[in-house]
């Protein structure tokens, strides 16, 4: 799949990660798709600019919130992918 295939199934994907998890949900959904390269999805959140200093998101979420959103992704898009997070400097 390329991502811009991911891109147009990406507001059912929230959808659906909002109704089996509102943790997860709130966490993700302003995030931008930036790549999809060999199964790794990298989210994009340099527009997060509410953080003043640097935020580690995939250190702050707990691992189960990581799994609703790659189980989101399985179950909208029907591939499986890998988390990669892309933060501002």
């Amino acid at each position: 799949m390329q991502l811009s295939e991911l891109k147009s199934f990406w507001n059912p994907i929230l959808d659906e990660l909002e109704a089996t998890n509102r943790i997860a949900w709130l966490a993700f959904f302003d995030a931008r798709l930036a790549s999809l390269d060999g199964g790794v999805l990298t989210l994009d959140f340099s527009d997060a600019t509410k953080f003043q200093e640097g935020h580690d998101l995939k250190k702050s979420l707990p691992e189960k919130s990581h799994s609703a959103l790659t189980d989101a992704i399985k179950k909208i898009a029907g591939i499986e992918v890998r988390l990669a997070f892309s933060t501002p400097a």
